[in-house]
């Protein structure tokens, strides 16, 4: 049976933003490095559009490389602060998540080969890659800057395709701020290996509901691609308010998008369109399903059916330590997807959950195949 991880992850790295063309070059990130006075520990940003963003924690590698070169009186590149393993809560959190066990090379895609071995360890024949920076806010208000980046970001993806012998999938950004110049990037993207097409629960001040997005929902119903709605979010007004809040800004999108396009009947509109909810977990579903029963009763709307997510072709992407078997009544066995958020350390990220899934599972064995093959298979359109 192929083993499909359905939420994997690239790291975005100085390297992606070489797919720039000529006419854009000029919104590419500038990547300024700091050294602390004290101790030499450096820190790494990009600067997009005039704004600093902190660099992912999972280029520290690249950080210590970096400062090294710039002249950091620590010593070798071993001997940088921040080659060191992190202590504490870190170092905890990077061992129980698995990204210890992955490197800076594997995680930007620099070592292809390297990555593929490593799935093989894992077991995984497919990987399903989402953004991270490109995934985790706005990442300019001005349409040319969105559309300059996602377009770099997806010929970098193909590249990865195009080299990874069928095995790594991925997910395109259209930068949506220009719908047109989105919707010819999704084309692009269909003929290079992409397998579906990202949005964030709230993008700009709109909802997925919003009939702004139906151009993107027909075009990708008619190249057989899913509309994946993964954790982020790209409303600043919203990402200040619950700035302190991992919680709110990652995943409540997510859960937001699933309650607005069922309650306004985006799949009766849209017969063929999949949509995928991504590392969110999935313990929630029976919560919102519930909601949603009486709400839309209320409401004078179409009642849900016995079976609202396979009838309206929508996929979850569950979690280990989700309550499978409760869920599972609820979302039926045929709209479970699961992935190990490869290449992150944050509350979703296990590494090998997809073998533990395999080894343990609290599903009946039918059930289970489903979730690792059946389901994200159909869901991708692989």
């Amino acid at each position: 049976m192929p083993i499909i991880d359905a939420d994997c992850h690239v790291i975005e790295a100085e390297h992606t933003w070489d797919y720039f063309i000529e006419s854009e070059a000029q919104y590419r990130p500038l990547f300024l490095t700091t050294a602390d006075a004290t101790n030499g520990d450096a820190r790494r940003f990009m600067a997009i559009d005039g704004r600093l963003r902190a660099e992912s924690a999972a280029n520290g590698e690249a950080r210590t490389a970096q400062a090294v070169a710039a002249g950091s009186r620590t010593g070798t590149a071993a001997d940088h602060p921040a080659a060191k393993p992190g202590g504490g809560k870190q170092q905890a959190r990077e061992i129980m998540s698995g990204y210890a066990q992955t490197t800076y090379a594997m995680r930007t895609m620099q070592d292809i080969e390297g990555r593929l071995r490593h799935m093989d360890q894992l077991g995984v024949d497919i990987q399903v890659l989402y953004p991270t920076t490109m995934a985790l806010g706005q990442i300019s208000p001005r349409p040319q800057v969105d559309v300059a980046m996602s377009r770099s970001y997806n010929r970098w993806l193909a590249d990865v395709w195009a080299r990874g012998h069928g095995r790594l999938r991925w997910i395109a950004v259209p930068g949506v701020l220009d719908m047109d110049a989105a919707l010819e990037q999704v084309r692009w993207c269909a003929d290079h290996g992409a397998c579906g097409v990202m949005l964030r629960g709230f993008e700009g001040d709109r909802i997925l509901s919003d009939p702004f997005f139906f151009p993107m929902y027909k075009l990708a119903e008619s190249l057989n691609l899913p509309i994946c709605v993964h954790s982020g979010g790209a409303n600043p007004p919203y990402a200040s308010l619950i700035a302190t809040s991992a919680w709110s800004s990652a995943k409540v999108p997510v859960i937001s998008a699933f309650h607005h396009i069922l309650y306004a009947g985006i799949p009766d509109q849209f017969p063929k369109l999949r949509f995928g909810f991504i590392e969110a977990a999935a313990g929630w579903v029976p919560y919102v399903l519930t909601d949603l029963r009486r709400r839309m009763i209320r409401d004078g709307r179409k009642p849900l059916s016995a079976t609202p997510l396979q009838d309206n072709r929508l996929y979850v992407a569950a979690q280990t330590n989700d309550d499978l078997p409760y869920v599972l009544q609820h979302a039926g066995e045929d709209n479970l997807v699961i992935g190990s958020d490869y290449g992150h350390s944050d509350t979703a990220s296990e590494l090998e959950a997809l073998k533990l899934l395999q080894e343990k599972s609290p599903l009946p064995p039918a059930a289970t195949r489903k979730m690792l093959d059946d389901n994200p298979r159909t869901l991708y359109g692989l």
